[in-house]
């Protein structure tokens, strides 16, 4: 089965826009748990928009399920993965002037401080995943870095504007899937999948786990949070 990794960022958002203490990201993570499910995702951005240190250290102590907590790879980031100790880090490209992450890490360019943080937080037994295109190039390059996970950006798939292009994303992330397996790398995928289009993700070959947030989030303003996931779930269970 697809394990579903929920990403509560945007609970976050709607609390900061106000600068308050609620809605609590917090609360939201026991909510979308006991809905069903399998994994808490959170990007701990340099700029703290959302996500804040205090949600890090609170969700590392109540949540129940596993902590997936995105990051930048820089110094600061590593350190706060290492004192925290997540049970996994994905780490994701990050810009100051980007709304959302708007593509992959360029593993194979990566400077020497992704390498050495990589090998930190395994040997402190956290799981690394790297958020990457679905690129051969890079693909090999996580192998070499020592990821035990890749998280197959789809954010082209679901933004096509036709079923031409719709089909071609799609078979990009296909091939990506199968040399991720070959390669000995667990196979995610996450960015831009909703209630629609996650349907035919999930037939995507060694599948592992996906990372959805916003889409179930905004779902959950209409229906509420816990039918928002199970609806999610359905969805993965039917088409798995």
């Amino acid at each position: 089965m697809i394990a579903l990794h929920i990403n509560i960022d945007h609970v976050a958002t709607v609390r900061q826009a106000r600068q308050i203490s609620e809605p609590d990201p917090v609360t939201a993570a026991g909510l979308v748990e006991l809905a069903g499910a399998d994994g808490i995702t959170i990007h701990l951005r340099e700029d703290r928009r959302h996500i804040i240190d205090r949600d890090v250290r609170i969700l590392r102590e109540t949540i129940q399920t596993r902590m997936n907590l995105e990051m930048a790879a820089t110094a600061e980031m590593f350190a706060i993965a290492l004192d925290i100790r997540p049970d996994i880090v994905t780490l994701v490209p990050e810009k100051r002037e980007e709304v959302t992450t708007e593509g992959g890490l360029d593993i194979a360019g990566a400077a020497e401080i992704m390498h050495k943080g990589i090998a930190q937080l395994r040997g402190a037994g956290i799981r690394v995943s790297l958020f990457i295109d679905p690129d051969a190039e890079q693909i090999k390059a996580s192998q070499k870095a020592g990821a035990e996970d890749v998280e197959l950006h789809t954010g082209c798939y679901a933004n096509a504007e036709n079923s031409e292009e719709l089909d071609r994303e799609y078979q990009r992330l296909v091939s990506a899937a199968e040399l991720a397996h070959q390669e000995k790398l667990q196979v995610n995928a996450g960015h831009g999948l909703n209630y629609i289009n996650t349907q035919r993700i999930c037939g995507l070959p060694h599948l592992r786990e996906l990372n959805i947030g916003h889409s179930i989030v905004s779902r959950a303003i209409f229906v509420g949070i816990s039918q928002a996931v199970q609806e999610m779930r359905e969805i993965i269970i039917r088409n798995s």
